[in-house]
């Protein structure tokens, strides 16, 4: 059985040091692949240090939506050259955050839309943060279009009828540990409605541990939380859920990983 993470900050302050250790423990979880998210510089670099490092392990780089107002044209050159690395798998984390609002709304709007035409001029796929802005995201999603190469609405927390929507524009969907919280019952229902050839799972880490962790520290070894949870709600085996994840991100990725 083999998971894959498919959003995690390996590249987050609070791994400093302990990476190898992180990863390691990740694999006694049977967690033998991650993508490790940047969304400023400093993270985008070790992203990709951490990706050219460990064959397991692709970066996925991109502007936040809380770092909108620091995305200007030096940023966007760095962001192409790095977009063309072949260990560079994604454009992200991009889109909206209402619930911080570093920036406003029309500075990261700006900034959303002008990122997913430069994945599609990269031909990659997109991952999409999307926090108390469902029906901006959405909007903006539809009017652009998302990529050929296609997308992931990142640690999904709305009902079945949201999900549809962004399975509608050909969204891929991931479930973070957010799955496994008592109250999270829209968010199982939409993990019903989510396709097979759709379905991801994550951790998000460090952030949104799954139960039993919850309120600790997060990490990719914690995505087996995630997907024992997804197979009660599936009716499905543990194994069938790292199959069919899997092989979902691999083919999302187009990744073939040298073990």
């Amino acid at each position: 059985m083999k998971l894959f993470d498919t959003h995690t900050h390996l590249n987050a302050n609070q791994f400093d040091g302990i990476e190898a250790e992180i990863i390691e423990k990740a694999k006694q979880q049977h967690v033998d692949y991650m993508a490790v998210v940047g969304f400023d510089e400093p993270t985008i670099q070790k992203s990709m240090a951490l990706s050219n490092q460990y064959s397991n392990i692709l970066s996925v780089v991109g502007c936040h939506p809380t770092e909108a107002g620091n995305y200007n044209p030096e940023f966007e050159r760095k962001l192409e050259e790095w977009l063309t690395l072949p260990k560079v798998k994604m454009l992200g984390e991009i889109g909206l955050d209402y619930y911080w609002m570093s920036d406003a709304k029309e500075v990261q709007e700006k900034v959303f839309r002008r990122q997913i035409a430069i994945a599609k001029e990269h031909n990659l796929p997109i991952t999409i943060h999307n926090r108390d802005a469902t029906e901006d995201t959405y909007k903006i999603l539809k009017e652009e279009g998302i990529p050929k190469a296609g997308g992931i609405m990142h640690s999904f927390g709305g009902n079945a009828e949201e999900v549809q929507q962004f399975l509608d524009l050909g969204m891929h969907i991931s479930f973070s540990g957010v799955l496994t919280f008592k109250k999270a019952n829209e968010v199982r229902e939409a993990a019903l409605v989510v396709p097979d050839e759709r379905l991801l799972i994550e951790t998000d880490a460090p952030y949104l541990a799954p139960m039993p962790y919850r309120g600790k520290r997060n990490e990719p070894a914690y995505v087996y939380f995630v997907a024992e949870r997804m197979a009660q709600v599936k009716g499905w085996s543990i194994e069938k859920v790292a199959e069919v994840t899997t092989r979902n991100a691999f083919k999302l990725f187009r990744w073939e990983p040298e073990a």
